[in-house]
């Protein structure tokens, strides 16, 4: 099992000008038209798994409406069997979050610090794997795209799926503070970033002020801002590296707009996407199923038709129970989902359900 659903497990949750339909890649423009499945599903590949295996669970997944795979690894056999059997086989790829050991030892200076001037390297937020690096630093920049190109120029993979693509969170979601022990009415020095010193001295170059002479950095717009654009730079830069190979690039974000904003410095209705995935999970956020018909209507109302948004559902936030399933995937399209996008077990169960919407 991935350290990301460990984490999900455990409770925390992971997470420019757009491009429009008419300038899209040829590639994209031929999947679209030839595609008309709707929903997807996040998933890590097994290396144990047979091909007589795979087979039939991809099967599975494509009589029910499945459009494609977002693989949280590269596995050439997976890939190749999905893309077999029609569906499309994109890589989910973790990029801010980035626990490389390499990195970690040669590059330590490449990693976000805090308000409180704690290193990610040395003292990681929350849980031991968040090592988040700092998308103002060049080098930085330089390394995701050398990496998007690497995974794009392989011939079985689709599309780039970017995830972690943010900073930390500065704000958890409601259901988890008691678990973290956390009250974060305000945000608190030990979770906010980046005040490093190149993103120091860049916002200083822009704004005259130091962020960390801030009275009150978490009301400061243009700080806020200048955080945004930071990792608006990152994705529209890597989605340069993907037009160029005419392959799609997503990205799993938070659940709307104004969440992603305030929780975790996140602005994706300004990203150049070809879709995106917003986890909509409304357990964590202690709401009812209701609520995913809501956060679909905030971001496809913000997106005003620039790229389709595809509604990610935790199915353990349903219990088990497929009314409630059938109901939040009822309220994702009632709200302009152009689909959905499923995290957990695939069962026949889930899949008669998902089906009644392909």
């Amino acid at each position: 099992m991935s350290k990301r659903r460990d984490f999900i497990r455990n409770g925390l949750l992971t997470a420019a000008s757009p491009i429009l339909v008419n300038n899209l890649p040829v590639s994209v423009e031929k999947n679209e038209s030839k595609n008309k499945a709707k929903h997807w599903i996040w998933i890590n590949p097994n290396r144990k798994d047979t091909v007589e295996d795979i087979r039939k669970h991809y099967n599975d997944l494509k009589n029910a409406g499945f459009r494609g795979i977002l693989f949280e690894a590269d596995s050439e056999m997976h890939f190749r069997e999905a893309k077999a059997l029609g569906l499309e086989a994109h890589r989910w790829n973790w990029t801010m979050n980035k626990g490389v050991k390499e990195l970690l030892e040669k590059h330590p200076d490449w990693y976000a610090v805090s308000r409180d001037g704690k290193s990610c390297v040395t003292t990681p937020p929350y849980v031991g794997y968040y090592r988040w690096l700092c998308p103002s630093k060049p080098e930085v920049l330089e390394y995701l795209m050398n990496e998007a190109e690497e995974i794009l120029s392989k011939d079985y993979i689709d599309g780039l799926h970017l995830d972690y693509i943010r900073f930390c969170d500065v704000v958890l979601p409601l259901n988890l503070w008691k678990q973290y022990n956390l009250d974060q009415r305000t945000e608190l020095p030990t979770y906010d970033f980046c005040y490093c010193e190149t993103c120091r001295s860049k916002y200083k170059s822009i704004s005259g002020k130091d962020p960390m002479d801030l009275k009150y950095p978490e009301a400061s717009l243009s700080w806020r801002l200048f955080r945004y654009e930071a990792i608006n730079n990152v994705v529209n830069s890597l989605a340069s590296v993907a037009q160029k190979h005419k392959k799609w690039i997503t990205a799993a974000v938070f659940p709307t707009p104004e969440v992603a904003r305030r929780n975790v410095r996140q602005d994706w209705t300004n990203w150049n996407l070809d879709a995106v995935f917003p986890m909509i999970y409304h357990g964590f956020y202690q709401e009812d199923v209701k609520w995913i018909g809501d956060a679909v209507k905030e971001g496809t109302h913000f997106l005003a038709g620039k790229f389709p948004l595809y509604a990610g559902l935790f199915l353990a936030d349903f219990n088990n129970d497929m009314s409630q399933l059938d109901q939040g995937i009822k309220n994702a399209f009632a709200n302009g989902a152009a689909g959905i996008s499923i995290f957990g077990g695939a069962t026949p169960e889930v899949l008669e359900v998902v089906a009644k919407y392909k």
